[in-house]
C-alpha cells in the first residue's frame, strides 16, 4: 500500500534559512564564542539572546516580512546581530557602504527605501547631511542597548521562505551609480557550503572579519562561520598590528588579504618577528595583486595562496579553489572551476565558444543571487536564457582550468580590433620590476581608441623603454601601449573592494591632454 504525500508538504520539508539555522546552532555550544570584538567576547547564547530581542523589536516598529532596514556602521558586533535578527521575521538588511561620498550614499539608501535605519553613533552626523527622507533611526552607542533591553528575548517564530532577500550588499560603482544586489537565504547557506567545501574549514574554525561588513568578504563568510559553530573576529578595517596578534594568537583555515594591502602587510608580519598560530590559506583575487607579494606574503604566514574568482552576485563560484604553493612567484594564475556551479563561456549571441577562446562567464548554481533590487531591464539582461551573465571574460584551457581575460564592457577599440587590457597587463607584469600594471583606454584620432599602462615599480632602474622592448617582444603593434606612465602605488584609485577603478585613471589622461 502506497502512501500519498502532497507534494508542498514535501517541498516544505526542503526549505530552512538563516535565522532558524543559527537559532538550532545555539543549544549545541551556547557558552562558546560567537563574536569576539576587541575586548567584548559574545556567546552563542548571548548573540541569540540579542538577535531575538532587536528582531522583536524591529517588529514591535511595524517592519515586516520583505521590509529593508539599512544599517550604516564601521564593522562591529552589532552589525552581525542586526542580520541575524532581520533573518529572523524575513526582513532585509541593506548593507550601506560609510566610505562612499553623499551622492552616492543617498542614491543606495533611496534605493532600497528602508523603513529604519540602524546607524553607528560616529557616523550619526554624516548620515544627516544627505538629502533623505526622515524614517526612524536607532543609533549604535546610544539608544540601540535601550532598545533591546525593551523587548522580549522569545525566538520570533515567523515564517521566511529561503528565496526572501537577506542582504543587499551594493555594487563597487566602477562605471556608475552602484546597483543593490539581493542575496537570499538560499544563496547564503549555499555560500556557506561553498566556503567549507572549497577552503576546507572545519567546525569550531576562526574567521577575521577585517574586510567590510558591508561587503560579501565578511559578510558573507561571517555567517557561514556563525552556522558552523565557530568565531568571528571583527576588526575595524585593515590593521595589521590588530591581524598580527590574531594570527599568533589563533588558528585560522583562512586569513582573506584584499589587493591593495598583500605587500604591506607581509612586511608588517616580517618586521613583527611573529610566527602565526595556523593558518591555511591566505589571500584573494590573485589577478589583482602583484605576483612577488604572493610570494612574499605566502612565505610569512606559511600559507598558501587562495586563487579566487568569484562576485558580490555569485560568492566564491565560479572559479574558486585553486591555491599558489608558499614562496612561489606564480608564472600563471589559472583557476579551477568551483563545484557549486555550472559554468559556460558565450560569445555575445550566447554561444558557446571553443576551449582557448575567450568568452563571457554565464553561471547557474544555488550561491546565485536574487538580482538586482528596482533594476528589471538590467535583470532582464544579466539573467537572459536561465544563466546569470557575469560581464567578465574568461578563457577555458585544454585543461580544464580557466583564465580571467578582462570585463566584458572594459574592451579597447582599436583600429577595428579588440584589444583585452588584462592581456597587456600580464606582459608588463612579466618583469620583477613592476608592481602593477593597468592599461586603460584613450581617445584617439586615427585608430579611435588606443592602449595607454600606468605602472608602478619596486625598482628605480625599470624605464619606459624596458617596457616597450618586452611588448614588442610579446604583442601585436595594436595591442602595444601608446605611452606608459609611472605613478606611486598609493595614487592607483581604487573602490572600496580594491579593484582599480580605470575610469579614474583615463580622467587623468583627459586633463592631461
Amino acid at each position: 500500500m502506497s502512501i500519498y504525500v502532497p507534494p508542498g508538504v514535501v517541498h516544505a520539508a526542503g526549505k530552512t534559512t538563516i535565522g532558524s539555522l543559527f537559532h538550532r546552532r545555539v543549544p549545541a555550544h551556547p557558552g562558546a564564542r560567537a563574536i569576539v570584538d576587541g575586548s567584548r567576547v559574545v556567546t552563542y547564547a548571548e548573540l541569540e539572546a540579542r538577535s531575538n530581542r532587536l528582531a522583536n523589536a524591529l517588529a514591535a516598529r511595524g517592519l515586516v516580512r520583505g521590509d529593508r532596514v539599512g544599517i550604516l556602521a564601521r564593522n562591529c558586533a552589532e552589525y552581525l546581530e542586526v542580520e541575524l535578527a532581520a533573518a529572523k521575521i524575513g526582513v532585509i538588511v541593506a548593507a550601506l557602504n560609510w566610505r562612499l561620498g553623499e551622492r552616492e550614499l543617498s542614491h543606495c539608501v533611496r534605493l532600497v527605501e528602508p523603513r529604519l535605519v540602524i546607524v553607528q553613533a560616529e557616523l550619526v552626523e554624516a548620515y544627516g547631511r544627505l538629502d533623505l527622507e526622515p524614517v526612524e533611526r536607532i543609533v549604535i552607542g546610544e539608544d540601540y542597548e535601550r532598545v533591546l533591553a525593551a523587548a522580549p528575548e522569545r525566538y520570533p517564530d515567523v515564517a521566511v521562505d529561503p528565496e526572501d532577500g537577506l542582504v543587499i550588499l551594493y555594487t563597487s560603482g566602477t562605471t556608475g551609480l552602484p546597483k543593490g544586489a539581493v542575496i537570499s537565504h538560499r544563496a547564503m547557506f549555499a555560500r556557506a557550503g561553498c566556503f567549507t567545501s572549497e577552503f576546507g574549514v572545519p567546525v569550531g574554525d576562526n574567521f577575521v572579519a577585517w574586510a567590510p561588513l558591508y561587503h560579501m568578504a565578511s559578510t558573507d563568510q561571517g555567517l557561514a562561520t556563525l552556522l558552523r559553530g565557530g568565531t568571528v573576529h571583527v576588526v575595524d578595517g585593515y590593521l595589521p598590528e590588530r591581524l598580527i596578534e590574531l594570527i599568533e594568537r589563533e588558528t585560522m583555515q583562512f586569513l582573506i588579504l584584499m589587493p591593495g594591502m598583500v605587500g604591506d602587510f607581509a612586511r608588517a608580519v616580517a618586521t613583527s618577528g611573529v610566527t602565526p598560530q595556523g593558518i591555511g590559506i591566505c589571500g584573494a583575487m590573485a589577478d589583482l595583486v602583484p605576483r612577488e607579494d604572493i610570494a612574499a606574503v605566502t612565505r610569512v604566514l606559511d600559507a598558501p595562496y587562495a586563487n579566487t574568482f568569484g562576485a558580490t552576485e555569485t560568492g566564491l563560484p565560479p572559479a574558486t579553489g585553486a591555491t599558489i604553493p608558499v614562496g612561489v612567484v606564480p608564472s600563471s594564475l589559472s583557476k579551477r572551476q568551483s563545484a557549486f556551479c555550472d559554468l559556460r563561456l558565450v560569445d555575445p549571441d550566447d554561444n558557446d565558444v571553443p576551449v582557448g577562446t575567450p568568452g563571457e562567464a554565464a553561471v547557474r548554481g544555488p550561491t546565485v543571487f536574487s538580482g538586482y533590487w528596482q533594476a528589471d531591464e538590467t535583470n532582464a539582461n544579466d539573467f537572459r536564457n536561465g544563466w546569470f551573465h557575469m560581464g567578465d571574460v574568461l578563457r577555458r584551457n585544454a585543461d580544464g582550468t580557466l583564465d580571467y581575460v578582462d570585463r566584458v564592457k572594459y574592451m579597447i577599440k582599436s583600429g577595428g580590433e579588440n584589444i583585452y587590457p588584462a592581456e597587456i597587463e600580464l606582459v608588463l607584469c612579466g618583469d620583477a620590476r613592476v608592481g602593477e600594471a593597468v592599461v586603460v583606454r584613450r581617445p584617439d584620432d586615427k585608430w579611435g581608441e588606443v592602449p595607454v599602462a600606468f605602472v608602478t615599480r619596486v625598482s628605480a632602474e625599470l624605464n619606459a623603454a624596458d617596457l616597450e622592448a618586452r611588448c614588442r617582444a610579446e604583442l601585436s603593434s595594436y595591442k602595444r601601449p601608446k605611452d606608459i606612465i609611472f605613478i606611486e602605488p598609493d595614487a592607483l584609485p581604487r573602490s572600496t573592494t580594491g579593484k582599480i577603478q580605470r575610469h579614474e585613471l583615463e580622467a587623468r589622461l583627459s586633463r592631461k591632454a
